[in-house]
């Protein structure tokens, strides 16, 4: 299937291993080239590090750590980004709830609307 996310590189952050698969397979369908995935927080620093990519879909619980220092470090280089989750907003600090987040589960369909739209801001 054609999409403007086609080609696109996308950093996967998420420490559950079959949402994680889920969401590859889901990235891949929507042509897009999954970076990482990463489970834990310094993975994710690392690969922000290391790699570059043109969006990110970030878990913020990844094993009882945040990956709001993720979010600083992409929002840093510029790169734009969605918080998946199973809380809501209400949960996250201040700093944190001007950033698009999806609500756990979501499908094909959420997942591509909410890319797409970061690409129009970016």
């Amino acid at each position: 299937m054609g999409s403007r996310l086609s080609g696109r590189r996308v950093l996967v952050v998420e420490d559950e291993v079959m949402v994680s698969w889920l969401l590859e397979d889901m990235l891949a369908e929507l042509g897009c080239e999954v970076v990482g995935p990463a489970a834990w927080l310094g993975q994710a620093l690392a690969i922000v590090d290391a790699e570059t990519f043109d969006l990110a879909v970030l878990d913020v619980n990844l094993n009882g750590e945040k990956s709001f220092p993720v979010a600083d470090a992409l929002v840093a280089r510029g790169v734009p980004f969605v918080f998946s989750t199973g809380y809501n907003s209400d949960s996250f600090p201040e700093t944190y709830k001007v950033y698009p987040m999806m609500q756990k589960p979501y499908g094909k369909a959420r997942l591509r609307a909410a890319l797409e739209s970061l690409m129009t801001t970016k």
